[in-house]
């Protein structure tokens, strides 16, 4: 195996465990604006907060049907 084949190797393992630990922090955050809007936030307060815009957020955390 060349230094090539190493650093492409590394390079994927690298991008597998970045991909990862975004799909934990996006998982948690996804979990926290159901949270929030549960707790009386708005989809633009949220949105403020994260800085995603607020029609993803209300995406994310619908209000609820109650």
């Amino acid at each position: 195996m060349d230094a090539l084949d190493m650093e492409i190797q590394a390079a994927a393992k690298k991008r597998t465990k970045a991909e990862e630990a975004f799909k934990r922090a996006d998982e948690e955050l996804r979990a926290l604006l159901v949270k929030g809007r549960a707790a009386g936030l708005g989809p633009s307060e949220m949105a403020r907060l994260t800085g995603f815009t607020r029609e993803w957020v209300a995406k994310i955390a619908p209000a609820s049907k109650s």
